[in-house]
């Protein structure tokens, strides 16, 4: 193989890696996106007077920062926050009986690995692990024979794969599906009814972000 052949496929081997590292996330960089998600508990429970729970999906807005620490490497906190119903489904309260409702608010850290592509392309995979602590608030009882609806806060883990797709330089779309670890422990008429609650949505969220 002649010199100019070699040295022909060292440029263009060197002019792939360097649209690989041009189109990389790089340290510094943040990304905020606002995305609509639709929630949907995968809900279950054991409780003291039998059946089980069914908790309600939610359509809500929601606001996500990534703080970029290396070189593709991110950190995503989201915030948003869901209205839920709940109700006893083959309980001693009957077929099904409303409970209550509460509030979630589970800000999720994540580390993510965004895939590094080259410059003709503008979809951009990533995925990622993280942490979450939902706290329940303004939990309101169903009334009638529940007369207190109390959840614990709890800490709980997500899994996470997304992609982003470039519009311009600095725009983009997003699309962001997350599944949720996280349960709870319930406690209703001041701890006479109680059940262990595993909530574990799955969050499925589509918008639009910007880079900075």
């Amino acid at each position: 193989m002649s010199k100019k052949i070699v040295a022909g496929l060292g440029l263009i081997a060197a002019s792939m890696i360097s649209s690989e590292i041009a189109n990389a996330q790089q340290a510094g960089d943040l990304f905020v996106r606002a995305r609509a998600i639709y929630v949907m508990p995968d809900e279950s429970a054991t409780t003291s007077i039998g059946g089980t729970v069914d908790i309600d999906n939610k359509v809500v807005p929601e606001v996500d920062f990534t703080y970029f620490i290396a070189d593709n490497i991110g950190l995503e906190l989201i915030a948003a926050t869901t209205k839920h119903n709940v109700v006893g489904v083959g309980t001693a309260l009957g077929a099904s009986a409303d409970l209550g409702s509460a509030w979630l608010l589970p800000p999720t850290l994540s580390l993510q690995y965004h895939v590094p592509v080259g410059n003709n392309s503008g979809v951009k995979p990533y995925f990622g692990a993280g942490v979450n602590y939902t706290f329940f608030y303004s939990e309101k009882e169903a009334g009638g024979a529940i007369s207190d609806f109390n959840l614990k806060d709890s800490f709980g883990f997500s899994l996470q794969v997304g992609v982003d797709f470039e519009i311009s330089e600095n725009t983009f779309l997003n699309l962001d599906v997350k599944k949720l670890f996280l349960s709870t422990d319930a406690e209703i008429n001041g701890g006479a009814v109680t059940a262990d609650v595993k909530i574990n949505p799955w969050i499925i969220g589509g918008g639009i972000g910007f880079k900075f």
